[in-house]
């Protein structure tokens, strides 16, 4: 589950040699990985690997002579020169017995299948040239691709895609993926992503550090309730909920209901008290005004704030008074935009026991113009903030103050519809109730959420998505 950045995944190349791998022995393996890919999907036949200049190209030189020695029809272009190729790429190419020919859109001739080998993770620059226009034709012609690291042209750290990059059916990396596997747009641009094993020790990750993944349930643990437990000590959620648009908050309690909080109140104004009653029986409404008062009873340990609450000071006051408890807090949509004129305000009353969940218009409400890909941006948000930041969206981002992050990659299209978020945001103050840390509740609610959707599938609507949640949690270990 861990995402290395393309630095650092440099790095333990480097470290594996060090431990006496040879840089031979790992471009071979992955060579043969790609050989693989190609043998597994398509029957035999008219394969081109495009090589690039640097090792990527060497790993192109390992597949197409593999793929040529069982039997497929094999045609390799480089990008450059053999005589400029250096150190294992030079000598992969060395036991290439074949015609290396120019790259350029002629050696797609009568291709059934492209290897794209031609740049790897780091590069810098758009595609241009003569890369660009093979790119284009492969394109043009539909030919299937499968890439070697990363298809060229998308930036193995942000997901970037740097003018264009192919199609791909298929992405070998190796090792463990990168960001940009999983960020949008590359990873719409990887197809399936393959992870090989090169040889590359697993310990070298203890010197790296690492503090990037990809958000699976080996990250976090659900509480289980235990055997001799009751009510109260699974939690108690409160919610505040607002006037008008009432669905909100019923949305978000079904969720901290369905994910274990033994207890869910909402806090309504006056005005909705019975609106909200006639809702589920299993959740208690209480008067928001006071909200001093809903807080004052110590048993409700974890707060939700923002859902259909409306926009403005009251709830703003609200959120600094729920914040100033030390308990943890969830704090969405009206919660954030209500402190768009004055984010210090907020980040002043934060911890890192509070969870913000903006999405995009929101996220720049409170931080302004970020440069960066999502990662970078739901990052530089939790150090700002000095909380955990989830950043919403196709590639949901939960990021810590501390500087670890989660990227989902699994939440479909069918969850963009109303009501959705506030499913999210109760199931995150659902397990804040039971004692979850922060980040870890995060990253499990953002799991569960994109799950339930993918459940569900099309024709999904918010009401579907806490029903899938029984389930779910009985998958998993």
């Amino acid at each position: 589950m861990e995402l290395l950045t393309v630095a650092q995944m440099y790095r333990a190349d480097a470290l594996a040699i060090a431990k006496g791998v040879a840089g031979e022995r790992l471009m071979e393996a992955a060579g043969w990985a790609v050989a693989r890919e190609v043998r597994r999907r398509f029957p035999k036949g008219r394969v081109t690997i495009l090589c690039g200049p640097g090792n990527n190209g060497g790993d192109g030189f390992v597949a197409a002579r593999l793929l040529a020695r069982d039997g497929w029809a094999v045609r390799l272009a480089l990008l450059g020169s053999v005589a400029a190729l250096k150190g294992d790429a030079a000598t992969m190419a060395g036991y290439w017995r074949g015609r290396v020919e120019p790259l350029s859109p002629a050696c797609l001739d009568r291709c059934e299948v492209v290897v794209d080998a031609v740049f790897g993770a780091g590069l810098a620059r758009p595609l241009d040239g003569v890369v660009q226009e093979v790119m284009d034709d492969i394109a043009r012609r539909k030919l299937p691709v499968i890439a070697v690291d990363v298809p060229s042209g998308v930036l193995g750290d942000s997901g970037r895609v740097l003018g264009s990059a192919p199609d791909c059916v298929a992405t070998v990396t190796f090792f463990r993926k990168k960001p940009g596997h999983c960020l949008l747009p590359g990873r719409l641009k990887c197809g399936e992503v393959v992870v090989a094993d090169i040889g590359i020790p697993t310990a070298v990750l203890d010197e790296i550090k690492p503090c990037h993944f990809e958000n699976t349930p080996r990250g976090w643990a659900v509480p289980v309730p235990a055997p001799d437990g009751h009510k109260y000590g699974r939690g108690h959620a409160l919610i505040l909920g607002g006037a008008t648009m009432t669905g909100a908050a019923r949305l978000a309690a079904g969720a901290a209901r369905r994910v274990g909080a033994g207890l869910v109140s909402i806090a309504a104004p006056p005005e909705a008290v019975m609106t909200y009653r006639s809702g589920d029986p299993g959740v208690m409404v209480v008067t928001s005004e006071p909200f001093a008062a809903a807080l004052a009873d110590p048993r409700r340990n974890a707060v939700l704030l923002g859902p259909g609450c409306g926009v403005g000071e009251s709830l703003a006051r609200d959120v600094v008074a729920a914040l100033e408890t030390g308990r943890p807090c969830v704090l969405d949509a009206d919660a954030l935009t209500s402190f768009k004129a004055d984010p210090q305000r907020l980040f002043a009353a934060l911890s890192p026991g509070a969870v913000l969940t903006p999405h995009d218009g929101e996220f720049g409400a409170l931080f302004g113009a970020v440069e960066g890909s999502r990662l970078q941006r739901a990052q530089d948000g939790a150090r700002r903030s000095g909380a955990v930041v989830v950043l919403k969206g196709p590639d949901c981002v939960a990021a810590h103050p501390d500087g670890r992050a989660m990227i989902a990659i699994h939440a479909p299209s069918d969850l963009a519809t109303a009501g959705s978020g506030d499913v999210l945001a109760g199931l995150l103050v659902g397990l804040l109730a039971q004692k979850m840390e922060p980040f870890e509740a995060a990253c499990a609610a953002i799991w569960l959420h994109g799950e339930a959707g993918r459940l569900v599938g099309r024709g999904l609507i918010a009401e579907d998505l806490a029903e899938r949640v029984p389930s779910l949690l009985r998958s998993l270990p």
